[in-house]
């Protein structure tokens, strides 16, 4: 009945019309018979009500219509559920991970991205997992939800039916920047999807950045740039900056700009000391955040030595070196 921007939209739209009808329908006829019977039966005209021992057609009548009004909404509800659920042999599949505070995207062959990109008219399924706590991925063009729990394996999928930029939220609170957990589905046509995917596998890794530098001058500065470009790629997908700017800014985290090599307070088993923000220390910070919390923020980061590889470190590390 409905058009939506995936194949499910217009399934679940059309239930919840159904059940808003219905729900609308009810309230009209109790209100009106309510109304009329207080009217009706008002202690001025009946002085002397009889005393009445029920009707058995009534009481039937008004169990059964809305017991079947019931199931004919689980039903319907039903049917559109199972088809959420069951998930065709040819969709592509994508690992959805949800952190403090963004999403990351994985595809099958190895790529990641902090945005969905996918083609139109395609099955997709969304394999979700949580690095921290509970969130939970909507979409809200297509009409899914479906709540990303840590240690729990869960799926959703979608097949979308038009070619634009659709918002993906985090439907769960998660913590402090919950509202800032935001990215976007990018559906694109075949064509531009195949396109948009050799894009990025032509993009540098970063262990081929590092053994670019062993080839001479010119070499390795072209390296050192790729291994920088590597790093601010790799900022945005594994969420960092989601709490730390890269322009001075204050946020949850301290800011990325100036902070190598610069001296930086900080909370050490609970005194404050003096440090040199150095490649030893910036690395420190990744595997275990807590051993030198920053003065003046909260202990909010979880460890990412599991998130995150020694050449990916290098990339990140390089990147901030530059943010002068």
């Amino acid at each position: 009945m409905f058009s939506g921007a995936s194949t499910i939209a217009g399934k679940i739209d059309t239930v919840f019309l159904f059940i808003l009808i219905i729900c609308i329908a009810l309230l009209v006829l109790i209100t009106f018979l309510m109304i009329f019977f207080v009217i009706k039966y008002n202690h001025k005209r009946n002085q002397k009500p009889e005393n009445i021992h029920g009707n058995t057609w009534l009481e039937i009548t008004w169990t059964v219509i809305p017991t079947i009004l019931v199931l004919g909404m689980f039903y319907w509800g039903w049917i559109v559920y199972s088809y959420s659920r069951n998930v065709p042999e040819n969709a592509m599949v994508v690992k959805v991970t949800g952190r403090m505070w963004s999403w990351l995207f994985e595809y099958a062959n190895g790529i990641q991205t902090d945005s969905l990109y996918v083609p139109v008219d395609k099955p997709i399924k969304l394999e979700l997992h949580s690095q921290d706590v509970i969130h939970s991925f909507f979409v809200p063009a297509f009409r899914i939800k479906e709540d990303v729990v840590p240690g729990l394996k869960n799926y959703q999928w979608f097949q979308a039916t038009e070619v634009g930029k659709f918002d993906v939220l985090c439907a769960e609170y998660c913590g402090l920047q919950h509202s800032y957990m935001l990215t976007s589905v990018h559906v694109l046509s075949e064509n531009d999807f195949q396109k948009w995917m050799q894009q990025q596998q032509t993009q540098p890794k970063a262990g081929k950045a590092v053994s670019g530098a062993e080839t001479g001058p010119s070499g390795a500065g072209q390296a050192g740039a790729t291994l920088e470009a590597m790093g601010k790629r790799l900022l945005s997908a594994k969420g960092c900056v989601a709490c730390h700017s890269q322009d001075g800014s204050e946020s949850v985290g301290p800011s990325f700009k100036g902070i190598f090599g610069a001296k930086i307070t900080v909370i050490t088993d609970g005194k404050e000391r003096e440090i040199v923000a150095d490649e030893e220390y910036l690395r420190r910070s990744v595997t275990n955040p807590s051993a030198d919390l920053s003065k003046g923020f909260k202990n909010l980061m979880p460890p990412q030595q599991d998130q995150i590889t020694e050449e990916e470190m290098d990339a990140i590390i390089a990147y901030i070196k530059q943010l002068k």
